[in-house]
């Protein structure tokens, strides 16, 4: 097996990875603690939790884009892995912020919560539907 062979399997490891975590994380984890946990508890445990996958998932991201450097699609990993920073550190803090002025009863921020959280689910979405993308050019590109 050559170097380039282990590299590509090393990047479609991760790619893996990361289409099960951002699943588990969306369609498991974040309605199972919303409909277990009592709002008190669930709303900071989300807040807690939300770095440590968007930084998880831009690592992984940029790791695979790395290891999968000689596909054109490495491009989108890498675009995938700015959008993870991009949502941890600008679009989250300030969901937060519209989110905790909404619970005060400002009903305008709840508007802007509401926008910026499609938005940032829309996003999610996106990533997943690009590295589900880019894994199926991988695989379907690799002859071993």
């Amino acid at each position: 097996m050559t170097t380039l062979q282990l590299l590509d399997i090393s990047g479609i490891f991760l790619l893996s990875l990361i289409i099960g975590g951002m699943f588990f994380f969306a369609a498991i984890m974040t309605p199972l603690v919303f409909t277990k946990l009592p709002p008190e508890i669930s709303g900071p445990f989300i807040r807690q939790s939300f770095p440590v996958y968007s930084g998880a998932m831009a690592g992984l991201t940029l790791g695979s884009a790395l290891l999968l450097w000689n596909y054109p699609e490495a491009l989108y990993l890498l675009m995938v892995s700015i959008l993870f920073l991009w949502a941890w550190l600008w679009l989250m803090p300030r969901i937060n912020q519209y989110r905790d002025q909404q619970l005060s009863g400002n009903t305008k921020a709840g508007r802007t919560f509401k926008r910026l959280h499609r938005l940032s689910v829309g996003i999610n979405c996106a990533q997943m539907l690009t590295v589900g993308f880019v894994l199926f050019k991988v695989v379907t590109h690799i002859q071993f």
